[in-house]
């Protein structure tokens, strides 16, 4: 069994690897984790502030959707050999539809002959009822409660804790699948499990949300995102490893990875994800502990290995989070490329054409976007242009300015606007794509889209309306 690179590591450790860090992760680092022989827990972490609510509309359209899409891939790819490893699995890639999720892992099993495998369930973080139920609970980004929303809401899940996981681990589950939980909490729950960990020990339960948090978002810690050549250099960024996370009993940790995998794990790396969404690190809230982060220290400890210590915490909320999703209109939205010598003027007289015609129509009904990929679309300028939007700075010394447009001869133009109808999006793609021959000469590459608006608004519903159950899919 190949082990951590740390000095000092001690035997009955808990070693638990990222298996991803959003819903879109790649697989291949995973299996890696698996087939090191390194970690007895496996967590996929698949989850962001509007997936639930975009899988709730998937599961209504069909009862039996609604999961993480990737789901059977990973586990296809993943669960014989953990199986064989005894390496128990953990994700809320159920999303707004855990028990079908479960379903299908218990497929895959019987499929695999893994007749031993138990897979369970955790669902209660649906509170769509009790939330319609309450149209007074005020928004906590907004103005407005739930009822100011009306009949848009098509979704409201709260945050669970680790509960229901470390109760399905206690009942002998190998595969653990979930719906919204708290992200540290996927974390938390193996260690509550295999430590026997008092959940009212907010100190012990910090340092677990802790580790869970700089594991959450998987190879952020390893050097993916981290990356910045010339700044921030990350070897081997093509073959990046997964982290690690090396727990012990009094909460102390250390991070690595893979040996021979790409990326790197140092203090660096870890500060920036301890930092990551975190508005407060004096007191990070979450559904098991708030916790205190601001006396964290990382200190190398062998290759590609940084030891964490200093985590605190207080008592838990009383509340859990709720994020409710509801229909937000539509957005249009179409793209075309110029290029050649007078690319940059051709593409500015196209968003001028395309600001009239669509303005002329009066086809949104909210904010629009007429920008230049590249030139204008993220970094603002000093002033504005004819096309509608900032012109570069000319001291940038890219050739980018209006003193020397003929040095850039490839420009993409992006337009999108929000509509309170789908029949009105659809216009604002067509207008892009009639550039064909509406427009500038030599315009091509054109894209289209129109997609439905799900926002996320927040609220708090109390902990004892939220309840957590177990159930077991046969296998």
């Amino acid at each position: 069994m190949v082990t951590l690179q740390a000095s000092g590591s001690e035997r009955g450790a808990l070693r638990i690897g990222s298996g991803a860090g959003f819903a879109d992760d790649r697989i291949e680092p995973a299996v890696q984790l698996v087939e090191s022989g390194d970690i007895q827990y496996l967590v996929f972490e698949c989850l962001a502030e509007r997936s639930v609510a975009l899988a709730e509309l998937e599961r209504r359209r069909d009862p039996a959707r609604g999961y993480n899409p990737w789901l059977p891939d990973r586990m296809a790819a993943v669960l014989p050999e953990c199986a064989r490893r005894g390496i128990r699995v953990i994700t809320n890639m159920g999303a707004a539809n855990p028990r079908a999720a479960g379903a299908l892992v218990a497929g895959l099993a019987r499929a695999r002959a893994l007749r031993g495998l138990s897979v369970a369930v955790v669902t209660g973080d649906d509170v769509l009822d009790r939330i319609l139920e309450r149209p007074d609970l005020p928004l906590l980004e907004r103005e407005g409660t739930v009822g100011s929303l009306g009949d848009r809401v098509v979704s409201a899940h709260a945050y669970l804790g680790c509960e229901g996981i470390t109760h399905a681990l206690s009942q002998g589950a190998d595969v653990v699948i979930t719906g919204r939980v708290a992200d540290p909490s996927l974390y938390i729950a193996p260690l509550v499990h295999e430590f026997g960990w008092d959940t009212s020990d907010w100190n012990l339960i910090a340092k677990g949300a802790c580790a869970g948090h700089l594991m959450e978002c998987g190879a952020q810690v390893t050097g993916g995102y981290f990356a910045d050549p010339g700044y921030k250099d990350v070897p081997g960024l093509a073959d990046l490893g997964f982290p690690i996370a090396e727990v012990h009993a009094d909460g102390t940790f250390r991070i690595g990875k893979v040996p021979g995998s790409g990326g790197l794990v140092t203090p660096a790396t870890c500060t920036e994800q301890l930092l990551y969404e975190v508005h407060d690190p004096s007191a990070y809230p979450s559904a098991d502990v708030v916790a205190d982060f601001s006396e964290v220290r990382f200190e190398e400890s062998g290759h590609d290995t940084v030891l964490v210590r200093g985590a605190r915490g207080r008592r838990r909320p009383d509340d859990l989070k709720v994020s409710v999703g509801y229909r937000d209109g539509f957005t249009g939205e179409g793209q075309i490329s110029y290029a050649g010598p007078n690319a940059l003027p051709r593409a500015r007289l196209a968003l001028d054409v395309l600001r009239a015609r669509i303005e002329k129509q009066g086809i949104t009904s909210g904010a629009a976007r007429y920008e230049l990929i590249g030139v204008d679309s993220v970094s603002r300028g000093l002033g504005p242009g004819s096309h509608g939007g900032p012109d570069p700075d000319p001291g940038l010394g890219l050739g980018l300015g209006t003193g020397d447009p003929d040095r850039l001869n490839e420009v993409r133009v992006r337009v999108a606007g929000r509509t309170d109808s789908e029949a009105r999006a659809r216009r604002i793609a067509h207008e892009v794509s009639a550039m064909w021959l509406n427009g500038p000469a030599g315009g091509g590459g054109v894209v289209t889209s129109v997609t439905e608006r799900i926002a996320i608004a927040s609220v708090f519903l109390p902990r004892s309306d939220v309840t957590p159950s177990v159930t077991f899919a046969e296998v």
